[in-house]
């Protein structure tokens, strides 16, 4: 199942809490039980519930009445800190997929294990869980649009964009979060990534919406700009998912890593571009954003 980048994952109301909780830190213990949600790592022993996928392993956790796979389980394989942002769907009795929702499991370090128990609330009807979709970028790079300040001072991060008849339209997001002036002037800079977090070839990033659509607000002409603390920019990403016989293969990149401007530390996002066979990806200036 793959769930659209363009809206965001719904949570099915009194059963799975996952956006109220937050961001929760690898390792790090919850307040105690809520009623429905998701904790910290599970006490007592578990059972892993199937193969793990990129990753993550659903677990049954003793005790559990009433559902199958109750918990999941993020692995780290690699040689560097990564977070992970997991789509979990709900199932029904009948294994149907009732709905999605998103967790955030962030600074897994290499080798670790981090467990997550789900609570069940009193009138929720799910009775289980699959993995949708896990998407993971080194924690060094992570994006996120709440929480503490990076050390760049700014946040970048993608919006959940719009889509219509092919064409897709994501903002890049910027916020000087720091106690300085941030200076800004032109495109940002963007490299596509494919799932193993590899650059993809054959993709031509250009600039300005109007090289891909008309009226995407993405053609204004790069002028110097000077964000004072708590001031915003955006710059918006463009492209179709059209796909035509015999050009070759459908590209598909869930990762952009952005340098917002020469010299800048850079940040992975996740806009789950599906480019089809365009091998274009078009972007546009910053601007000042006054949301």
């Amino acid at each position: 199942m793959r769930s659209s980048p363009f809206t965001l994952p719904s949570v099915v109301a009194g059963v799975l809490l996952l956006a109220a909780c937050g961001t929760q830190q690898a390792g790090s213990q919850s307040d105690g039980p809520a009623p429905t949600g998701v904790s910290g790592s599970p006490s007592g022993p578990v059972e892993t519930c199937g193969e793990p996928e990129s990753g993550v392993r659903l677990i049954r956790l003793a005790g559990a009445v009433g559902a199958d796979c109750t918990g999941f389980e993020v692995t780290n394989d690699g040689t560097e800190p990564f977070t992970y942002t997991i789509t979990l769907s709900l199932l029904s009795d009948s294994g149907g997929v009732m709905d999605n929702a998103q967790q955030v499991v962030s600074s897994v370090k290499p080798g670790q294990t981090v467990k997550r128990k789900v609570f069940m609330g009193a009138t929720t009807t799910w009775t289980g869980l699959a993995i949708a979709k896990v998407r993971s970028v080194p924690t060094d790079e992570a994006s996120a649009e709440r929480g503490p300040c990076p050390a760049s001072g700014v946040r970048v991060y993608a919006d959940q964009g719009s889509a219509a008849m092919g064409l897709r339209v994501v903002g890049l997001r910027l916020e000087n979060c720091g106690t300085r002036t941030y200076q800004l002037n032109g495109y940002p800079r963007l490299q596509p990534l494919d799932e193993s977090h590899k650059p993809v070839d054959g993709v031509s990033v250009l600039r300005g919406g109007s090289s891909i659509a008309t009226g995407t607000g993405a053609d204004d002409t790069p002028q110097p700009l000077a964000l004072a603390p708590g001031e915003r920019a955006r710059a918006g990403l463009v492209w179709r998912n059209t796909t035509e016989a015999g050009v070759g293969d459908p590209v598909n990149a869930p990762y952009v890593r952005v340098w917002a401007k020469p010299g800048a530390a850079p940040v992975t996002v996740i806009p789950e571009l599906d480019l089809g066979t365009t091998g274009k990806l078009a972007v546009g200036a910053w601007k000042k954003d006054e949301r």
